[in-house]
């Protein structure tokens, strides 16, 4: 039986994250004081202070940041290369911060900070491509039966037939089922091609005569009154024992827990912007994006409030209520592509196709996106995000949060003006159904990369379903 040392891999990791801190180190002293790419370079250090500083204070600050984000767990999870990546830029920022501050507490005002910055961005891509590489190694032993972990299964109901088939058809993870321990009835008999070789109270046994990596137990809850001596036979056997919960399918993707002294409560819902670095680092990148694109296209909103006004009569700007953050009201604004309304008409009337209601220009404005430009003010008044849920009005939002499941977890983020919805072609007359679960699917695995992929098609999609 082929086993993971743990150990050994992260040794691997930290030598190899080592390494590369330092040849950044080299391509950022190099890119800084051997080009002309950062203006003049004025009084330096010397290469040799940089590399005493490299050893002294950025080795040790990384790998100590690396643990604390856990860089060095198991790869055997769902997480995906994007939010390993969203940890590392985490890391990268955290580490310019740290240094900077280091630099000022020691009063070396010579220390380039140009050449930090640098460090950090090459830092960020080669740490990058190293765990995508590393990745792609183990996956590539796993599925050929190499580098596996074997796992002993407790219980042979649905909920125990279900892990099965997912380790089965996932055999990059690198776990191989290698029995399963069940009720009289069924032992001996082949289920998803693993025999059931035991009773329930055969583990002890299981575990004296057999080599197991993990033991996962997946019993109904009739049968968690015997949960006590299971736990307690992994225990004794030295055996990491893991409980698949027969109230699973209430869990968000990653679940969470919270400790109220020795009184764990799981989060139903998980939403990565719950916490504080991923909440600062998308209100940042939201206020850096929105002025830059106002600045942009700020002659195409000159012209479009021009071209409403010679075209129409109303008002330029279009005002409504919708429900954003934490079900908080705000006023949306557009640019008005519509005739005006009756306040009572315009608060619960869908826009369709061929709408009578549009003004001259504003199919135009609608189909190429133009009348949302408006809505960065609103993200710089901290209303919305770039990327996000859709807002929807008073009215709307009390007549599905009746009807369509889970239709509220939407607002426990910020609403954007693109969203993972819109991508998919959900907006329009489309279904909320649908959309919801677009939504639902963004809140609980928002990740940096998800929103720059996300504003990347919005600009790339044709707006097919935008009356």
């Amino acid at each position: 039986m082929i086993k993971e040392n743990q150990r050994t891999m992260n040794a691997i990791l930290v030598l190899a994250d080592v390494l590369i801190i330092i040849i950044s180190l080299i391509c950022a002293w190099f890119l800084r004081f051997k080009t002309t790419l950062f203006g003049p370079l004025g009084g330096h250090l010397s290469f040799e202070y940089y590399l005493l500083f490299l050893v002294l204070a950025v080795i040790p600050v990384y790998i100590f940041l690396y643990f604390s984000f856990g860089l060095y767990k198991p790869f055997r999870t769902h997480r995906t290369i994007f939010s390993e990546a969203n940890q590392i830029i985490k890391v990268n920022v955290i580490a310019f911060v740290v240094l900077v501050a280091i630099l000022f507490i020691i009063d070396q005002p010579d220390f380039s900070r140009i050449m930090l910055f640098l460090l950090a961005i090459f830092c960020t891509v080669f740490g990058v491509t190293e765990r995508f590489v590393v990745r792609g190694f183990l996956k590539n032993i796993r599925s050929k039966n190499k580098n596996i972990k074997h796992i002993l299964i407790v219980g042979d109901n649905e909920l125990a037939f279900n892990f099965a088939r997912k380790i089965k058809n996932n055999s990059y993870l690198g776990y191989s089922i290698s029995g399963i321990l069940g009720s009289k009835k069924n032992i001996g008999k082949s289920i998803e091609g693993n025999n059931v070789i035991g009773h329930y109270k055969d583990l002890s046994k299981a575990l004296k005569y057999n080599t197991f990596d993990r033991v996962v137990i997946a019993i109904p809850l009739e049968y968690y009154a015997h949960l006590d001596e299971l736990v307690e036979s992994c225990e004794k056997g030295g055996i990491k024992a893991e409980i698949i919960p027969d109230y699973y399918k209430y869990f968000p993707a990653k679940p969470s827990v919270d400790m109220i002294e020795d009184l764990p409560i799981i989060n139903i819902r998980y939403v990565p912007l719950d916490d504080a670095f991923n909440k600062f680092t998308k209100l940042l990148s939201d206020i850096v994006i929105a002025i830059i694109a106002i600045i942009i296209t700020s002659p195409i909103m000159l012209i479009t409030a021009i071209a409403i006004k010679l075209t129409s009569e109303g008002p330029i700007i279009f005002k409504q209520k919708r429900i954003g953050y934490q079900r908080k009201p705000f006023m949306m604004y557009k640019f008005r592509s519509m005739k005006v309304q009756e306040p009572g008409d315009e608060k619960k009337e869908w826009t369709i196709e061929e709408d009578p209601r549009r003004t001259k220009i504003g199919s135009f404005i609608r189909k190429t996106s133009i009348d949302e430009l408006p809505q960065f003010f609103n993200v710089l008044k901290g209303e919305m995000s770039i990327v996000g849920p859709r807002p929807e009005r008073p009215y709307f939002v009390e007549e599905f949060r009746e009807k369509i499941p889970k239709y509220m977890v939407k607002h426990q983020v910020r609403p954007g003006l693109t969203g993972w919805a819109q991508i998919h072609g959900c907006r329009g007359n489309t279904s909320i159904k649908k959309r919801i679960k677009y939504d639902i699917e963004y809140v609980e695995n928002w990740h940096l990369g998800l929103d720059l992929g996300i504003m990347i098609k919005t600009v790339l999609k044709k707006n097919s379903n935008a009356y």
